[in-house]
């Protein structure tokens, strides 16, 4: 009976999922062969012999010879795929791991089933639809079909593959490592949510809830954010507002996100925040203690995601360049400083510094540090690092007070606190004044914006836009997405299975035998 319920209420999520494949369009101006690319991350430019009909070409002979398509350099390939196998390496085993040791025994292998699971799950739907609608060109917050099913990455007839641009004019990766190294970023960011509910939703209903959110918030989120045409498309200023108008909204309006500041983290917080208010509270919570199971576990994990985030965040500048040698050390420094930070505030506030204390502000800084790693300088990763401590302290004790919620695993408290501190103090540190490295502010030439012409205000503004669209754009999804599923299966298990534990109830498995 618990597996027939459970592949009803799969297919019928993948049947809601899976509307927009049936009637999304693609549009017709968009050329097949063009992708695009983000701030972070790329799309494939247009190809200079494909700009021109062949029977145009033939009718003058006398002109210059088409220039020759860039080829992609093997170090930038190399350092992709390895970027991909870090985030991978975040997600699974570091983040099911660093859950899996902050619940109680009885529940571990539920968060370790959840995480892994869930990571595939969004995996497989990334290739049938989630990297299309993404990442090709469609409307302000959806993109189009060109790509469903990984259509045009690899021509299997004349052994081809699709290139995508980088922030560079002129360089390209595989596009197939592309949307590999950006599946990884889907699944993890769904993954993260099942921290705000473990404990006490069921398997079923949370699979369910992921094909759904990850449908109407990631993939247009995401889309919202990073897609644009690629550097090379901008060839003549007559160009840029047309060019322009293709791109996300968020790239549209120039909000800075470099590796996933709204995309992932705040996305995923607040996804998070939603589920623990319509699953409700675990059985005994506020009446009893309920101690992490294993900190080891938990450190172990939370070294996992930090080393796996420098592919995260350094793999976003899509080369092995100085942007992501910048990303690389930022990542470095700021995650350092919150650690520090966190234990000082959690020695002065609560008398001792803690391994857990610890491992949060490592995650902290990581979350803090993600839309800003190629957007700042080292010194503007530093306070951004410092501050990421204390902020997410309070998020995860005073304003979780506040809040009334039993967000389990403080998905919302670091990650959708972090996120938004993150992406809100990218627009200060941008500034080449303070020590950032400003942004193109022509794609033409390539031209950084001068430091004269570089406004703080103005940039803070367009970032807590992006911020406040992520927010209100997630938690309508997640709203609806919960209440779908709790239709479908309903949410919660049982008091009786609340007590009996996770482990056993879903999956017949026990982590421990004694």
């Amino acid at each position: 009976m618990k597996l027939r319920t459970y592949l009803a209420a799969l297919s019928a999520a993948f049947t809601i999922a899976l509307a927009p494949v049936a009637t999304a369009q693609a549009p017709a101006a968009a050329p097949a062969a063009t992708a695009p690319a983000a701030e972070a991350k790329p799309a494939e430019a247009a190809k200079p012999a494909e700009a021109a009909p062949a029977a145009a070409a033939a009718a003058a002979p006398a002109a210059a010879p088409a220039a020759k398509a860039p080829e992609p350099n093997k170090g930038d390939t190399a350092w992709m795929m390895v970027s991909t196998l870090l985030v991978l390496m975040m997600a699974v085993p570091g983040l099911a791991l660093f859950y899996g040791g902050l619940v109680r025994s009885k529940n571990v292998l539920s968060v370790l089933m959840q995480v892994m699971v869930v990571f595939s799950l969004v995996s497989v739907l990334w290739l049938i639809y989630g990297y299309s609608f993404a990442f090709t060109a469609g409307n302000a917050y959806f993109g189009g079909t060109d790509r469903l099913f990984g259509k045009g990455l690899f021509d299997a007839a004349t052994g081809t593959f699709a290139m995508a641009a980088t922030f560079s004019k002129g360089i390209v990766i595989p596009e197939i490592v592309f949307a590999a190294f950006q599946a990884t970023f889907a699944g993890i960011t769904c993954a993260l949510i099942v921290g705000a509910f473990a404990e006490r939703m069921k398997f079923s209903a949370v699979l369910i809830f992921t094909v759904i959110w990850f449908t109407f918030s990631y993939v247009p989120i995401a889309h919202m954010v990073w897609f644009w045409p690629g550097p090379d498309a901008y060839t003549d200023a007559k160009l840029v507002d047309g060019l322009n108008a293709t791109a996300g909204k968020i790239w549209q309006w120039g909000a800075l996100d470099f590796a996933g500041g709204t995309v992932v983290h705040i996305n995923a917080g607040v996804a998070g925040l939603v589920g623990a208010y319509l699953v409700g509270k675990r059985l005994g919570y506020g009446k009893e203690a309920f101690p992490p199971h294993s900190l080891v576990l938990t450190m172990i994990g939370a070294s996992l995601l930090w080393v796996g985030w420098f592919g995260f965040n350094a793999g976003s500048a899509l080369e092995a360049n100085n942007t992501a040698g910048l990303a690389f050390f930022n990542t470095f420094i700021a995650t350092a400083a919150a650690v520090l930070s966190w234990i000082s505030a959690e020695w002065f506030f609560k008398g001792k510094p803690s391994m857990l204390g610890a491992a949060s502000g490592a995650v902290a800084g990581l979350v803090a540090i993600t839309p800003a790693a190629g957007n700042v300088g080292l010194m503007g990763a530093l306070i951004i690092g410092l501050l990421a401590g204390i902020v997410c302290f309070w998020g995860v004790t005073g304003l979780k007070k506040m809040l009334g919620a039993d967000d389990a695993l403080d998905v919302f408290g670091v990650h959708a606190v972090g996120g938004v501190l993150g992406a809100l103090l990218t627009g200060v540190f941008n500034a080449p004044n303070l020590g950032g490295p400003g942004y193109v502010s022509d794609w033409v030439t390539a031209g950084v914006i001068k430091a004269a012409d570089f406004s703080i205000a103005s940039q803070v503004w367009i970032q807590f836009k992006g911020v406040a669209l992520t927010v209100v754009w997630t938690a309508v999804v997640a709203f609806i997405a919960f209440k779908i599923a709790d239709l479908i299966v309903g949410l919660r298990v049982t008091d009786d299975e609340q007590r009996e534990g996770l482990d056993i109830v879903s999956h017949g498995e026990t982590a421990y035998n004694r």
